[in-house]
Protein backbone atom coordinates (compact mmCIF):
# COMPACT_ATOMS: atom_id res chain seq x y z
CA UNK A 1 0.00 0.00 0.00
CA UNK A 2 1.31 3.13 -1.07
CA UNK A 3 1.73 6.02 1.81
CA UNK A 4 -1.15 8.18 0.13
CA UNK A 5 -3.33 5.38 0.67
CA UNK A 6 -1.85 4.92 4.47
CA UNK A 7 -2.85 8.35 4.49
CA UNK A 8 -6.47 8.15 3.52
CA UNK A 9 -7.68 4.77 4.87
CA UNK A 10 -8.16 4.10 8.20
CA UNK A 11 -7.49 0.53 9.31
CA UNK A 12 -9.81 -2.25 8.60
CA UNK A 13 -10.87 -2.86 12.12
CA UNK A 14 -12.47 0.39 13.78
CA UNK A 15 -14.00 0.01 17.09
CA UNK A 16 -17.62 -1.39 17.64
CA UNK A 17 -18.83 0.67 20.12
CA UNK A 18 -22.50 -0.57 19.41
CA UNK A 19 -24.81 -3.47 19.86
CA UNK A 20 -27.22 -4.93 17.36
CA UNK A 21 -30.29 -4.82 18.46
CA UNK A 22 -32.53 -7.79 18.59
CA UNK A 23 -34.95 -7.81 15.88
CA UNK A 24 -36.23 -11.33 15.59
CA UNK A 25 -38.91 -9.79 17.92
CA UNK A 26 -40.13 -7.61 14.86
CA UNK A 27 -40.09 -10.50 12.07
CA UNK A 28 -44.21 -10.13 11.48
CA UNK A 29 -45.86 -6.98 11.84
CA UNK A 30 -49.27 -5.65 11.86
CA UNK A 31 -50.51 -4.82 8.45
CA UNK A 32 -48.28 -6.49 6.70
CA UNK A 33 -47.27 -10.24 5.59
CA UNK A 34 -43.48 -8.87 4.29
CA UNK A 35 -40.90 -9.70 7.35
CA UNK A 36 -39.90 -6.78 8.87
CA UNK A 37 -42.03 -4.31 7.75
CA UNK A 38 -44.83 -3.22 9.92
CA UNK A 39 -48.06 -1.17 8.76
CA UNK A 40 -49.40 1.21 11.66
CA UNK A 41 -52.87 2.63 11.01
CA UNK A 42 -54.03 5.70 12.84
CA UNK A 43 -57.69 4.99 11.15
CA UNK A 44 -57.68 9.10 10.28
CA UNK A 45 -56.51 10.76 6.98
CA UNK A 46 -53.04 12.14 6.64
CA UNK A 47 -49.88 10.85 4.81
CA UNK A 48 -48.39 7.49 4.63
CA UNK A 49 -44.73 7.92 5.88
CA UNK A 50 -42.07 5.24 5.86
CA UNK A 51 -38.78 4.77 7.59
CA UNK A 52 -36.51 2.47 6.46
CA UNK A 53 -33.66 1.04 8.39
CA UNK A 54 -30.54 -1.13 7.40
CA UNK A 55 -30.53 -0.58 3.68
CA UNK A 56 -26.84 -1.41 4.71
CA UNK A 57 -26.47 -4.56 6.99
CA UNK A 58 -23.57 -3.10 9.19
CA UNK A 59 -25.49 0.20 9.81
CA UNK A 60 -26.57 -0.52 12.88
CA UNK A 61 -27.82 2.86 14.10
CA UNK A 62 -31.47 3.15 12.24
CA UNK A 63 -32.03 -0.41 13.60
CA UNK A 64 -31.54 0.83 16.86
CA UNK A 65 -33.85 3.51 16.29
CA UNK A 66 -36.87 1.59 14.78
CA UNK A 67 -36.13 -1.04 17.95
CA UNK A 68 -36.73 1.92 20.42
CA UNK A 69 -39.60 2.94 18.53
CA UNK A 70 -41.33 -0.28 18.39
CA UNK A 71 -40.30 -1.40 21.97
CA UNK A 72 -42.11 2.14 22.82
CA UNK A 73 -45.16 0.89 21.09
CA UNK A 74 -45.31 4.26 18.45
CA UNK A 75 -48.67 4.74 17.09
CA UNK A 76 -49.56 7.79 14.22
CA UNK A 77 -51.82 10.47 15.31
CA UNK A 78 -52.88 10.48 11.58
CA UNK A 79 -52.14 8.75 8.78
CA UNK A 80 -49.86 5.58 8.44
CA UNK A 81 -47.19 4.65 9.14
CA UNK A 82 -44.62 2.05 7.94
CA UNK A 83 -41.42 0.74 9.68
CA UNK A 84 -38.68 -1.39 7.58
CA UNK A 85 -35.96 -3.26 8.58
CA UNK A 86 -34.54 -3.40 5.39
CA UNK A 87 -31.45 -5.83 4.55
CA UNK A 88 -31.96 -8.90 6.99
CA UNK A 89 -30.27 -11.09 5.59
CA UNK A 90 -27.11 -9.23 5.59
CA UNK A 91 -27.75 -7.70 9.35
CA UNK A 92 -27.86 -10.84 10.17
CA UNK A 93 -24.52 -11.58 9.22
CA UNK A 94 -22.92 -8.74 11.24
CA UNK A 95 -19.78 -9.91 13.36
CA UNK A 96 -18.01 -6.98 15.15
CA UNK A 97 -14.66 -8.26 14.39
CA UNK A 98 -15.15 -7.93 10.85
CA UNK A 99 -17.93 -5.22 10.42
CA UNK A 100 -17.43 -4.19 6.99
CA UNK A 101 -18.26 -7.35 5.18
CA UNK A 102 -22.34 -7.26 6.57
CA UNK A 103 -23.08 -3.99 4.82
CA UNK A 104 -24.66 -6.94 2.02
CA UNK A 105 -24.91 -10.01 1.25
CA UNK A 106 -24.60 -9.90 -2.87
CA UNK A 107 -24.67 -6.02 -4.08
CA UNK A 108 -25.51 -3.01 -2.67
CA UNK A 109 -29.60 -2.35 -1.96
CA UNK A 110 -29.54 1.49 -2.42
CA UNK A 111 -28.28 1.25 -6.28
CA UNK A 112 -31.30 -1.02 -7.45
CA UNK A 113 -34.29 1.56 -7.11
CA UNK A 114 -34.69 1.67 -10.94
CA UNK A 115 -38.07 -0.28 -12.38
CA UNK A 116 -35.50 -1.46 -14.93
CA UNK A 117 -33.52 -3.50 -12.50
CA UNK A 118 -36.30 -4.33 -9.90
CA UNK A 119 -38.69 -5.74 -12.90
CA UNK A 120 -35.21 -7.46 -14.35
CA UNK A 121 -34.31 -11.07 -14.74
CA UNK A 122 -31.54 -10.61 -12.38
CA UNK A 123 -31.82 -12.34 -8.80
CA UNK A 124 -29.56 -11.30 -6.03
CA UNK A 125 -30.37 -11.23 -2.34
CA UNK A 126 -30.56 -7.68 -1.86
CA UNK A 127 -32.81 -7.96 -5.10
CA UNK A 128 -35.51 -10.48 -3.90
CA UNK A 129 -35.81 -7.80 -0.63
CA UNK A 130 -35.91 -4.93 -2.64
CA UNK A 131 -38.85 -5.74 -5.23
CA UNK A 132 -40.88 -6.81 -1.75
CA UNK A 133 -40.16 -3.80 -0.30
CA UNK A 134 -40.99 -1.55 -2.98
CA UNK A 135 -44.49 -1.77 -2.90
CA UNK A 136 -44.00 0.11 0.37
CA UNK A 137 -41.94 2.45 -1.01
CA UNK A 138 -43.79 2.81 -3.76
CA UNK A 139 -46.79 3.73 -1.40
CA UNK A 140 -44.98 6.48 0.83
CA UNK A 141 -45.76 10.03 0.76
CA UNK A 142 -42.60 10.79 2.59
CA UNK A 143 -39.63 8.69 3.04
CA UNK A 144 -36.90 8.42 5.85
CA UNK A 145 -33.97 6.47 4.93
CA UNK A 146 -31.63 5.88 7.64
CA UNK A 147 -27.89 5.17 7.30
CA UNK A 148 -24.20 5.80 8.63
CA UNK A 149 -20.65 6.24 7.65
CA UNK A 150 -16.98 5.00 7.41
CA UNK A 151 -15.46 7.70 8.64
CA UNK A 152 -14.64 8.23 12.64
CA UNK A 153 -16.07 11.13 13.88
CA UNK A 154 -18.03 12.21 10.49
CA UNK A 155 -20.47 14.86 11.09
CA UNK A 156 -24.08 13.94 10.05
CA UNK A 157 -25.78 14.98 7.32
CA UNK A 158 -29.17 14.65 5.44
CA UNK A 159 -29.34 13.80 1.76
CA UNK A 160 -31.81 15.63 -0.23
CA UNK A 161 -31.14 13.65 -3.63
CA UNK A 162 -30.22 15.05 -6.91
CA UNK A 163 -33.10 17.99 -6.96
CA UNK A 164 -34.31 20.40 -4.51
CA UNK A 165 -37.33 19.16 -4.33
CA UNK A 166 -37.00 17.74 -0.28
CA UNK A 167 -34.78 20.21 0.77
CA UNK A 168 -37.65 21.84 2.50
CA UNK A 169 -38.59 18.78 4.44
CA UNK A 170 -34.93 18.69 5.53
CA UNK A 171 -35.24 22.02 6.98
CA UNK A 172 -38.26 21.32 8.55
CA UNK A 173 -36.81 18.61 10.84
CA UNK A 174 -34.07 20.90 11.98
CA UNK A 175 -31.38 18.59 12.14
CA UNK A 176 -28.45 17.57 10.70
CA UNK A 177 -26.58 20.64 10.18
CA UNK A 178 -25.45 19.91 6.55
CA UNK A 179 -27.84 19.24 3.56
CA UNK A 180 -26.95 17.83 0.50
CA UNK A 181 -28.06 17.95 -2.90
CA UNK A 182 -26.06 15.71 -5.22
CA UNK A 183 -25.68 13.84 -8.72
CA UNK A 184 -26.74 10.36 -7.25
CA UNK A 185 -24.44 7.53 -8.32
CA UNK A 186 -23.12 5.86 -11.68
CA UNK A 187 -23.52 2.42 -9.90
CA UNK A 188 -27.27 2.68 -9.89
CA UNK A 189 -30.56 4.53 -8.67
CA UNK A 190 -30.88 5.53 -4.81
CA UNK A 191 -34.24 4.60 -2.80
CA UNK A 192 -35.07 8.35 -2.05
CA UNK A 193 -34.69 9.15 -5.78
CA UNK A 194 -37.39 6.32 -6.71
CA UNK A 195 -40.16 7.54 -8.55
CA UNK A 196 -42.39 10.85 -7.45
CA UNK A 197 -39.15 11.14 -5.02
CA UNK A 198 -37.36 12.81 -7.50
CA UNK A 199 -40.19 14.24 -9.86
CA UNK A 200 -40.51 17.89 -9.79
CA UNK A 201 -44.47 17.23 -10.30
CA UNK A 202 -44.61 15.01 -7.60
CA UNK A 203 -45.18 16.27 -4.05
CA UNK A 204 -43.59 12.94 -2.31
CA UNK A 205 -40.32 13.99 -0.68
CA UNK A 206 -37.57 11.36 0.51
CA UNK A 207 -34.59 11.95 2.30
CA UNK A 208 -31.77 9.91 3.51
CA UNK A 209 -29.65 10.88 6.74
CA UNK A 210 -26.00 9.79 7.57
CA UNK A 211 -26.93 9.58 11.35
CA UNK A 212 -22.69 9.94 11.83
CA UNK A 213 -20.12 7.40 12.23
CA UNK A 214 -20.39 3.52 12.14
CA UNK A 215 -21.07 2.11 15.90
CA UNK A 216 -20.10 5.23 16.96
CA UNK A 217 -23.32 6.00 19.68
CA UNK A 218 -23.77 9.46 18.56
CA UNK A 219 -25.21 8.02 15.50
CA UNK A 220 -28.17 5.97 17.27
CA UNK A 221 -28.58 9.11 19.11
CA UNK A 222 -28.76 11.17 15.68
CA UNK A 223 -31.77 8.14 14.06
CA UNK A 224 -33.61 8.37 17.11
CA UNK A 225 -33.89 12.34 16.80
CA UNK A 226 -34.30 12.99 13.46
CA UNK A 227 -36.46 9.83 13.67
CA UNK A 228 -38.99 11.93 16.15
CA UNK A 229 -38.25 14.94 14.43
CA UNK A 230 -39.54 13.90 10.96
CA UNK A 231 -42.62 11.77 12.67
CA UNK A 232 -43.52 15.03 14.72
CA UNK A 233 -43.17 17.30 11.45
CA UNK A 234 -45.66 14.79 10.31
CA UNK A 235 -48.18 15.23 13.20
CA UNK A 236 -48.22 11.76 13.51
CA UNK A 237 -46.96 12.05 16.94
CA UNK A 238 -47.53 14.43 20.00
CA UNK A 239 -45.09 17.33 20.28
CA UNK A 240 -45.33 16.36 24.24
CA UNK A 241 -44.30 13.34 23.60
CA UNK A 242 -41.39 13.82 21.62
CA UNK A 243 -39.61 16.35 23.62
CA UNK A 244 -38.00 14.39 26.54
CA UNK A 245 -36.55 12.56 24.24
CA UNK A 246 -34.68 14.31 21.87
CA UNK A 247 -31.12 13.76 22.67
CA UNK A 248 -29.36 15.72 20.31
CA UNK A 249 -29.07 19.65 20.38
CA UNK A 250 -30.13 21.22 16.90
CA UNK A 251 -28.37 23.08 15.29
CA UNK A 252 -28.49 26.74 15.30
CA UNK A 253 -28.26 26.70 11.34
CA UNK A 254 -28.65 24.49 8.22
CA UNK A 255 -26.25 24.92 5.30
CA UNK A 256 -26.39 23.13 1.97
CA UNK A 257 -23.94 21.75 -0.09
CA UNK A 258 -24.43 21.20 -3.80
CA UNK A 259 -22.66 18.80 -5.32
CA UNK A 260 -21.00 19.12 -9.12
CA UNK A 261 -19.53 16.26 -9.79
CA UNK A 262 -19.00 12.36 -8.11
CA UNK A 263 -15.41 10.93 -8.63
CA UNK A 264 -16.02 7.37 -9.49
CA UNK A 265 -13.53 4.08 -9.41
CA UNK A 266 -12.43 2.79 -12.70
CA UNK A 267 -9.95 0.45 -11.46
CA UNK A 268 -8.87 -0.88 -7.97
CA UNK A 269 -6.38 1.28 -8.71
CA UNK A 270 -7.97 4.39 -7.87
CA UNK A 271 -6.02 6.34 -4.98
CA UNK A 272 -6.35 9.45 -3.46
CA UNK A 273 -3.53 12.05 -3.49
CA UNK A 274 -4.31 14.06 -0.98
CA UNK A 275 -5.40 12.77 3.08
CA UNK A 276 -9.36 13.10 2.50
CA UNK A 277 -12.20 13.99 5.30
CA UNK A 278 -15.97 14.29 5.15
CA UNK A 279 -16.65 18.07 4.80
CA UNK A 280 -13.05 19.11 4.22
CA UNK A 281 -12.76 22.39 2.21
CA UNK A 282 -9.89 22.32 -0.21
CA UNK A 283 -9.39 26.33 -0.69
CA UNK A 284 -7.74 26.00 -4.67
CA UNK A 285 -9.60 24.78 -7.44
CA UNK A 286 -6.93 22.68 -9.82
CA UNK A 287 -5.69 20.89 -6.13
CA UNK A 288 -4.88 17.30 -7.69
CA UNK A 289 -6.97 15.22 -5.66
CA UNK A 290 -7.19 11.68 -7.18
CA UNK A 291 -5.92 9.41 -9.75
CA UNK A 292 -7.00 5.76 -11.19
CA UNK A 293 -4.29 5.08 -14.06
CA UNK A 294 -4.12 7.71 -16.66
CA UNK A 295 -7.31 9.65 -14.91
CA UNK A 296 -6.46 12.57 -12.50
CA UNK A 297 -9.25 14.24 -10.72
CA UNK A 298 -8.72 17.85 -9.66
CA UNK A 299 -10.66 20.26 -7.59
CA UNK A 300 -12.97 21.91 -10.23
CA UNK A 301 -13.54 25.16 -8.23
CA UNK A 302 -12.48 26.92 -4.91
CA UNK A 303 -13.77 26.00 -1.81
CA UNK A 304 -14.02 22.08 -3.01
CA UNK A 305 -16.08 20.61 0.08
CA UNK A 306 -15.01 16.70 0.27
CA UNK A 307 -18.07 14.31 0.84
CA UNK A 308 -18.21 11.24 2.16
CA UNK A 309 -14.70 9.69 0.81
CA UNK A 310 -14.90 6.38 0.61
CA UNK A 311 -12.27 4.94 3.31
CA UNK A 312 -11.75 1.72 0.91
CA UNK A 313 -10.43 0.60 -2.17
CA UNK A 314 -12.34 1.86 -5.25
CA UNK A 315 -14.23 -1.05 -6.92
CA UNK A 316 -15.35 -0.40 -10.36
CA UNK A 317 -18.29 2.02 -10.48
CA UNK A 318 -18.02 2.54 -6.97
CA UNK A 319 -18.53 6.72 -5.89
CA UNK A 320 -14.62 7.48 -3.78
CA UNK A 321 -15.91 11.23 -3.15
CA UNK A 322 -17.94 13.74 -3.88
CA UNK A 323 -17.43 17.40 -4.76
CA UNK A 324 -19.60 20.01 -4.26
CA UNK A 325 -19.62 24.19 -2.42
CA UNK A 326 -21.33 25.46 0.33
CA UNK A 327 -24.77 27.36 -0.42
CA UNK A 328 -26.99 29.10 2.04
Amino acid sequence: MTPALLETFPPFHPEVRLQPPAIERWRHGPGSEVEFVHVLESGLPGPTAMVVALTHGNELCGAIALDTLLRQDVRPLRGRLLLAFANVEAFGRFNALEPFLSRCVDEDMNRLWDDAVLRGTRDSVELRRARELAPFVDAADVLLDLHSMQEAGAPALTICGMTDKSVPLARALGQPATLLVDTGHAAGLRMIDRGGFADPRSERQAVLVECGSHWEPASADMALDVTLRFLRHLAMVDASWVEPRLRVPAPEQQRLVRVGEGVTAVTPAFRFLVPTQHLKVIPDAGTPLAEDGDRRWVTPHDECVLIMPSRRAGLSGQTMVRLGRYET
